[in-house]
């Protein structure tokens, strides 16, 4: 029969992830709906398993993946200078990145869960967009009291910084990415990481508001500098010393 009907048989992997991103599923033979045989896919070739894997993403959806902070912040991080610059920067909107997965590396993947989704994102951008999203776009800040402080992409109204207010004093020009296009949103915290102020005119603040927070704040926190002038203070990510 097999031979009488060749042009007519189909091959197709019928699969499905389970919650891991493991597949579930197998390798079918059918003549219409006439199953000519069955194959585990633990069986199939790295081909197959490749285009298994990848039909499981289209079908159902980029959330199988494995889209952790990393992943966010770096599909944020095209958007927004997409957002300054156009169509110079790739779409990595849902529709974009399952039109076409070749972004996507599957060879020698299990498990969809396996996949580092911020480093084939990153990847697939020509070499000039990556230097230039690593200079423009940082993933971190650098404060003036030397932290490394991770910038995030994905809040709303643009990209925000949770930064200790004393590690911000002698700064009198408000911090930006994207060449100054894109103030970042400062949520500046106390010395136990609670907000006290949020702005996007860190010279304005200096200059206006931080008198009364530091009024309130220098009673909760004696052990740390409340300097009149914050501008001309120097930053610190410690407390005062003893006897100070």
């Amino acid at each position: 029969m097999e031979r009488l009907f060749s042009d007519r048989i189909e091959t197709h992997a019928a699969v499905t992830v389970d919650v891991s991103g493991a597949l579930r599923g197998r390798r079918v033979r059918r003549l219409g709906r006439i199953i000519l045989s069955e194959a585990p896919l633990e069986k199939l070739n790295a081909e197959d398993m490749s285009d298994a894997l990848r039909e499981a993403v289209r079908d159902e959806g980029l959330r199988v993946l494995d889209w952790n902070e990393s992943a966010r912040q770096a599909r944020a991080r095209v958007a927004m200078m997409r957002s300054l610059e156009g169509e110079v920067w790739p779409d990595w909107s849902d529709e974009a990145l399952l039109e076409n997965l070749d972004w996507l590396p599957l060879a020698g993947v299990m498990r969809l869960n396996d996949v580092d989704v911020a480093s084939a994102l990153l990847n697939a951008l020509p070499y000039e967009l990556r230097r230039r999203l690593d200079a423009e776009a940082p993933a971190w800040f650098e404060t003036p009291a030397g932290s490394s402080l991770p910038i995030d992409y994905t809040a709303e109204g643009g990209p925000a910084l949770n930064v200790r207010l004393q590690e911000m004093f002698g700064l009198d020009a408000h911090p930006s990415v994207g060449r100054g296009r894109a103030p970042l949103t400062l949520r500046l915290l106390s010395p136990a990481h609670r907000p006290v102020q949020t702005t996007k005119d860190l010279p304005g603040f200096w200059r206006g508001s931080y008198a009364a927070v530091r009024s309130e704040m220098r009673g909760r926190y004696p052990k740390h500098p409340w300097p009149d002038d914050p501008i001309s203070a120097a930053p610190t990510r410690r407390a005062k010393p003893r006897g100070s």
